[in-house]
C-alpha cells in the first residue's frame, strides 16, 4: 500500500465518511490537509468562509438539514476560540458536527508555543468528545470514531485537533468507512404502554423536538399524532418538525411562548415529550412541570442519560426518533379518545395568539409576515437569529410541512446569516430566508461575502430597531428609563449588500415587505431586506412604555412614567427611501 501524508489521509478519511461539504477559514496549521482536500476537490466541496464562528454555523446548519455531521475546519488558537460559539450551538441543539482544529507541533507542547491551546480542556464542556491526532497511522481509526460519536445517542459536536507535523509524515494504512448500525428501537412493550396511558388521559399534550428527523420519520409521527387527534406543540425553535397550518398544531413552547399555552400545559394530565430534552426554554425556566413527576411524562429520547435527568418520567423510552415514529404509527389510534374538545381548545388559543393586533405605526410586522408566508415556496428554508425580533415569526407565521426552520436553541446571536448561507449551499434549489436583528447581523453579516464567493443567493431580512432589543426589554423591566449599553448605531443595510454587488431593499410600511422580498428572490443575487421596525414596540406583546409602567407599579411608585415621556424617539433615518 503506497504511503500517504497525514494531510492526505485526513482528506481521504472525510471522503470515506461520506462528507460532501467542509466549511473552513484557512490556516497555516493545516496546510497539508488543505493540500489533501485539493486532491479530492471533485468529491468534496471546500467552502471558504470569512470568520470561524460563521464557518461552524454553516456546518451546523448543514448538520441540521441533512442529519449527517457538518464538518468545519479552523486553525489553532484564535481560530479555535472563534469556532467555540458554533460548537456550543451544536451541543445544545444536539446537532451532529465534526470540527477539525490545526494544532502546534507536538514536540512544542507545554511551552506556550505560538497559538498553543489544550483543546481537550478548552472544548471538554462544549463537545461530546475531544481528541488529538499525533500519530498519522491512527487517522482513519480516530476520524471514523469521531463521526460515530457525533451521530450516536444524543447527537452533538466532536472536536479533533490535528498536530502540524503529523500531517506531513507518511503512513500506509487503509481508509475506514462508516459503520452500518441499526438504530435503537422502542422496547417491545413500550408502545402498548404508551397507548394505555393515552387511553386513560383526558388532557394530553405532545411536545415535539430533537434532531436528525428524516422526512419519513416526520411523516410517520405526523400520521400517528393526527390519527389520535393529539394537540401538538413544538420545542424551542423546532417549528420545522410539524405543520403549523394543521388543526392539531397548538404553538411553540420556548422563549416568548403564549401564556395561554403555558397555562394549559400545566393543566395537562399526560405529557408526551418526543425528542425534546425538556430543557430550560421548553420548561419555562423549569417551572412548567413538577420534577418529581406529579404530571405523568412519557419521555422518548435516543440517549438514556437524558431521560430523567431533570424531570422524572412515568415512562422513559430509549429510541432513535424515526424508529419510534414508525413504531407509533404501527400502534394505531386510541378508540374513542376523551380529549377532542381539549385539542380544539388549545388550537383556538393558537389561532387567537396568531391573530395580528393593531400595532401602532406604518409597519404592522405581524400582518406583513403573514402576507409574506403566502408568497413563499412550500419548501422554503428559514433561519433565525437570537433576539426579540425572532418571536414575531414564531408567533405569527405558520411554517408548512415541507419547510425547514433552523435556529440556535442556545441563543447565539450571529447565527442566522451564516446558517442561511450554509443552507443555500446544502440545498441550492430551495429558497432560503434568514431572519436577523440589526445587532446579530453586524456580528457575522460579513459572511455574505461567502455567499458571493460560492454563488448562492439567500435573502436576509434585517429587523432594525437600533438597539439590543432583548436586553433593553429586561433593562426596562428592572431599571426603567435608565438606558445603558443597549442603543446601536447602524449603517444603511441596503447599501451594505449593494457594495458587494447584491440586491438591497428598505421596508418601512406593511405593504412594502412582500414586494421587496419578491424582488429580492427574483434578483438571483444575495439580498438584504432591511425592515425598519418601531423601536417603541420592543416585543410583540409590549411597548417600552408598557414595560416602564409595569416596573413602576411593581416598585410601588404611585405615578408611572407618562407614556409620552417613556417612548423612545424613532431613530433618525438616512440613506435611500424604500424602493
Amino acid at each position: 500500500m503506497p504511503g500517504r501524508t497525514g494531510g492526505k489521509l485526513l482528506a481521504d478519511a472525510l471522503v470515506a465518511q461520506g462528507v460532501t461539504h467542509a466549511f473552513c477559514v484557512p490556516g497555516e496549521s493545516y496546510l497539508d490537509l488543505l493540500d489533501g482536500l485539493y486532491a479530492v476537490r471533485n468529491r468534496l466541496q471546500l467552502v471558504t468562509c470569512r470568520f470561524e464562528a460563521g464557518a461552524v454555523h454553516m456546518a451546523e446548519a448543514y448538520g441540521k438539514l441533512t442529519g449527517k455531521p457538518g464538518v468545519a475546519i479552523v486553525t489553532r488558537g484564535p481560530g479555535a476560540c472563534h469556532a467555540a460559539i458554533g460548537v456550543h450551538v451544536a451541543f445544545q441543539d444536539s446537532t451532529p458536527l465534526v470540527l477539525l482544529v490545526g494544532q502546534i507541533p507536538v514536540e512544542e507542547t507545554d511551552r506556550e508555543s505560538f497559538q498553543e491551546v489544550d483543546y481537550r480542556k478548552m472544548f471538554g464542556p462544549l463537545a461530546k468528545w475531544v481528541t488529538q491526532i499525533d500519530d498519522e497511522k491512527r487517522i482513519p481509526e480516530l476520524m471514523a470514531h469521531a463521526f460515530d460519536v457525533a451521530t450516536s445517542g444524543r447527537p452533538g459536536p466532536v472536536v479533533v485537533a490535528i498536530s502540524e507535523e503529523m500531517q506531513k509524515r507518511l503512513a500506509s494504512v487503509p481508509d475506514i468507512g462508516p459503520a452500518e448500525v441499526l438504530p435503537p428501537h422502542p422496547a417491545p412493550d413500550a408502545l402498548p404502554r404508551v397507548m394505555k396511558m393515552l387511553a386513560e388521559a383526558e388532557r394530553p399534550l405532545v411536545v415535539l423536538g430533537g434532531s436528525r428527523w428524516s422526512a419519513q420519520g416526520k411523516a410517520d409521527i405526523r400520521d400517528w399524532l393526527l390519527a389520535n387527534d393529539l394537540p401538538v406543540s413544538v420545542a424551542f425553535r423546532r417549528m420545522g418538525l410539524f405543520d403549523g397550518t394543521s388543526p392539531n398544531y397548538v404553538g411553540d413552547l420556548g422563549v416568548g411562548a403564549d401564556g395561554g399555552l403555558v397555562a394549559k400545559a400545566k393543566e395537562s394530565d399526560l405529557i408526551l415529550a418526543i425528542g425534546t430534552r425538556i430543557g430550560e426554554p421548553v420548561s419555562q425556566g423549569y417551572t412548567l412541570l413538577d420534577m418529581a413527576g406529579a404530571t405523568p411524562i412519557v419521555h422518548v429520547y435516543p440517549d438514556q442519560a437524558e431521560i430523567g435527568r431533570v424531570y422524572r418520567p412515568a415512562l422513559g423510552i430509549v429510541s432513535e426518533l424515526n424508529a419510534f415514529a414508525a413504531a407509533a404509527k404501527a400502534a394505531g389510534a386510541v378508540k374513542k379518545p376523551a380529549w377532542s374538545a381539549w385539542t380544539k381548545e388549545l388550537r383556538a388559543l393558537r389561532v387567537a395568539q396568531a391573530t395580528p393586533p393593531d400595532y401602532e405605526g406604518p409597519l404592522n410586522l405581524a400582518v406583513a409576515l403573514q402576507a409574506l408566508e403566502k408568497e413563499l415556496p412550500a419548501d422554503t428554508i428559514f433561519t433565525t437569529d437570537a433576539g426579540n425580533f425572532a418571536t414575531w415569526p414564531n408567533r405569527f407565521m405558520h411554517f408548512g410541512e415541507k419547510q425547514d426552520f433552523l435556529g440556535p436553541t442556545n441563543g447565539a446571536m450571529g447565527y442566522a446569516v451564516p446558517a442561511a448561507i450554509g443552507a443555500k449551499i446544502t440545498y441550492p434549489d430551495r429558497a432560503v430566508i434568514g431572519f436577523v436583528g440589526d445587532g446579530g447581523f453586524l456580528m457575522t453579516g460579513q459572511e455574505i461575502a461567502t455567499a458571493f464567493h460560492h454563488a448562492v443567493n439567500p435573502v436576509i431580512l434585517v429587523f432594525n430597531n437600533q438597539m439590543y432589543g432583548t436586553i433593553r426589554m429586561y433593562q426596562e423591566r428592572t431599571y426603567p428609563a435608565r438606558v445603558s449599553g443597549t442603543a446601536l448605531t447602524n449603517p444603511d443595510f441596503a447599501k451594505f449588500i449593494e457594495a458587494f454587488g447584491g440586491h438591497g431593499e428598505i421596508v418601512e410600511t406593511t405593504e412594502q415587505l412582500v414586494p421587496a422580498v419578491k424582488r429580492a428572490l427574483a434578483s438571483g443575487k444575495p439580498a438584504v431586506v432591511e425592515v425598519r421596525t418601531n423601536p417603541e414596540q420592543v416585543t410583540n406583546r409590549a411597548t417600552i412604555a408598557d414595560l416602564r409602567a409595569q416596573a413602576q407599579k411593581a416598585a410601588g411608585v404611585a405615578a408611572p412614567v407618562p407614556a409620552q415621556a417613556a417612548r423612545t424617539p424613532a431613530p433618525r433615518r438616512t440613506g435611500p427611501r424604500p424602493r
